[in-house]
């Protein structure tokens, strides 16, 4: 009787066993890599808010973990091709030539804030531009747009005259051809260095939305900034997942993501990279910063300068079989009554 017990013991034990290890086997951790400093609305609040989002879509069989590999930020789109990572975000403008139409949500007179423009961009990109093809072997989690970019200097400016021979740190993108129009002298480095280049007189300025004055601290090496009514321009960013990453998870759990991922987080990244722009001027304003908004000589300086920039960026994809007049007038008009 006793080796019975001992029997039905042993097998009651290793079902338990076996029943924990296929728990444990279920759970599937996404790894994520990001940039920037943990501090950063992405690395704080988005990435945070888009894992729990998927730990309660999957009912807890996906986690989400951040990881900070160095180096230039546009490694991280083949770290993720090449399943270095899960998951991965960066800015569309590192790859010129790659994504030329991402800078439709990028071009001036949008009208409208990052949540309404990163809306706008992943509605006009299901809609219009996904066929193109500039996101191939790759599954797209999400567009956003940083805050609307202003211009942050060592020394102030009254008009866009005085931008002419300036060295300022250029990321890419639409911001390019602005800074080419307005004659100065472009700087490339990522994001994560701007501190450093501005500390040691490498350049004079730089193109960024407020929030970096906090982030990024350019209140201590850029204490002035002209400020537009809806910025300059945007930026376009994407979230990327790996294909193999979500080939391994069940069809159920790959629906779950996706659920949570696409307009919505694409709305909660624009909505936290606005809110980060308001807390960025309250500090850089608190810490003696001077930010002056552009003057209607300004704005009209600016008018000019950018003038012919739609058509510009129209005829770079007129090969690529869209439709992309309608797809940029439609994008304004989502965003402006988003």
């Amino acid at each position: 009787m006793k080796q019975v017990n001992k029997w039905v013991l042993g097998a009651t034990l290793a079902a338990s066993l076996l029943a924990t290890s296929g728990q444990v086997m279920a759970e599937k951790e996404m790894r994520v890599g990001s940039w920037l400093p943990p501090m950063h609305a992405m690395n704080k609040d988005v990435l945070p808010t888009w894992g729990k989002w998927i730990n309660e879509a999957t009912e807890g069989r996906v986690t989400l973990k951040i990881e900070y590999p160095g180096g230039h930020p546009k490694a991280l789109l083949d770290n993720v091709q090449d399943g270095v990572f899960d998951a991965g975000w960066t800015f569309h403008g590192y790859f010129p030539g790659r994504f030329k139409l991402t800078k439709i949500v990028e071009l001036p007179n949008l009208g409208g804030g990052a949540e309404a423009a990163s809306v706008a961009h992943w509605r006009i990109n299901e809609k219009y531009l996904k066929e193109a093809g500039e996101h191939k072997g790759i599954i797209l989690g999400a567009l956003f747009t940083h805050g609307p970019g202003n211009i942050h200097l060592r020394d102030p400016i009254s008009s866009l005259k005085e931008m002419k021979g300036k060295k300022i740190r250029i990321g890419g993108g639409v911001q390019t051809e602005i800074a080419n129009r307005m004659g100065v002298k472009g700087v490339a480095a990522p994001g994560s260095k701007v501190y450093e280049i501005l500390s040691q007189g490498v350049a004079d300025g730089v193109f960024m939305p407020l929030g970096e004055k906090r982030t990024l601290r350019l209140k201590e090496v850029a204490p002035f900034t002209m400020k537009f009514p809806s910025g300059m321009y945007l930026g376009s960013f994407g979230v990327f997942i790996n294909p193999d990453f979500m080939a391994s998870l069940s069809q159920k759990d790959r629906d779950a993501i996706m659920s949570v991922s696409g307009e919505k987080l694409s709305a909660m990244a624009g909505r936290f990279w606005d809110e980060d722009a308001k807390v960025g001027e309250a500090d850089a304003r608190a810490s003696g910063n001077t930010i002056m908004d552009a003057s209607p000589s300004v704005l009209k300086e600016f008018a000019e300068i950018t003038s012919g920039m739609d058509e510009e960026w129209l005829n770079t994809v007129k090969d690529l079989n869209i439709d992309a007049e309608k797809a940029l007038k439609e994008l304004r008009s989502i965003a402006r009554s988003y």
